[in-house]
């Protein structure tokens, strides 16, 4: 059986590595320019963590050989990228049999679609699975075991990637047919991991923390639940599970970069120095402006926002939470009263 990894970025060769043993092939495929000699000689990279892939994975550019023969293929690219990605996918000849596996966690900007409605736009017939959870590739790659969500419309599909994907004791998968909320809790979590990296660098405690997850959830739920999505979902591992690791560990990229402008660093220069992708800082737009079209108040994820896309200080952040008009607190919140 082949499995083939779309990106060749850090929780792509990742998952390359994960999985060697429950495929006989695995091909691993990005643009020429995204892949390293390195890489390409010695299927090995260390930018930003060390993946030393076994010698059966193939590295290649040309996205016709390497889809061809693969039962299944993960999507692991940034959201900016899945829509043409699945425009060459169209043109390499993805067949309708051949499962789609989609990771990447984000909205797509101006549009606001989730990943499974761009990937539909474009690849209407194609059997789609969403992957979300509490994934950090560093802790994977040290061993550390965790579990996710496998979300699909066809849960045939859905059930034949948990079997193929599960990797007994490192990495447990449990099907999901809420795609919404699965979908959701994965991207909009990565919002509060800012804000929880914000608050973090700000040295606000441990109080604070709490209160912030708390008051994110709400928002997060509040959302997902407007678009459709179930609430007992954005409890589970896409949602609760990923926004808990996502919000507390230093190797979570938008945790680092909440972090960074907790400390009064500009978001260009903390991009740069991050050297890979931050979905929340996009997402974070993507969310106001959705809560804005459902007359949702989202007054954290909007701080966020201001704190990536102002020059607003990070007291005056700090301020303009803690300050706004005193509220009851409902079961779900849902209108954000």
């Amino acid at each position: 059986m082949k499995l083939t990894v779309l990106g060749p970025g850090c929780w792509g060769l990742t998952l390359a590595w994960l999985l060697n043993n429950n495929f006989d092939d695995i091909t691993v495929w990005g643009r020429e320019q995204d892949i390293s000699e390195e890489l390409k000689i010695h299927k090995r990279t260390t930018k930003p963590l060390t993946v030393q892939l076994d010698e059966k994975v193939q590295i290649t550019s040309d996205l016709k050989e390497a889809i061809e023969g693969a039962q299944i293929i993960l999507l692991v690219v940034a959201t900016s990228g899945i829509r043409p990605v699945c425009k060459q996918l169209k043109e390499a000849g993805l067949k309708d049999s051949q499962i789609l596996v989609n990771l990447s966690k984000g909205l797509e900007l101006p549009s606001l679609k989730r990943m499974s409605e761009v990937i539909k736009d474009e690849l209407p017939t194609s059997k789609l699975v969403i992957l979300s959870g509490p994934t950090l590739a560093k802790e994977i790659l040290n061993g550390c075991p965790t579990a996710a969500s496998v979300a699909s419309d066809d849960m045939q599909a859905a059930e034949f990637v948990q079997k193929h994907l599960n990797v007994p004791s490192k990495f447990r998968l449990y099907t999901n047919s809420d795609v919404i909320g699965v979908e959701l809790g994965g991207s909009l979590k990565n919002v509060i991991a800012i804000a929880s990296g914000f608050a973090d660098a700000m040295k606000l405690g441990d109080n604070c923390r709490g209160s912030l997850l708390t008051r994110g959830m709400a928002e997060i739920v509040r959302v997902s639940v407007a678009l459709g999505a179930s609430p007992s979902t954005l409890y589970g591992l896409s949602g609760m599970g990923d926004l808990i690791a996502t919000c507390s560990s230093p190797f979570s990229r938008n945790f680092t970069v909440g972090s960074m402008l907790g400390k009064g660093k500009k978001i260009d220069d903390i991009l740069n120095e991050l050297g890979s992708v931050a979905e929340g800082v996009k997402t974070s737009k993507a969310l106001c402006e959705l809560a804005a079209k459902l007359n949702l108040d989202v007054p954290v994820s909007s701080a966020i926002y201001e704190a990536v896309y102002t020059d607003i200080t990070p007291k005056e952040v700090l301020d303009k939470l803690m300050n706004r008009k005193l509220k009851k607190e409902d079961e779900y919140n849902l209108k954000g009263n």
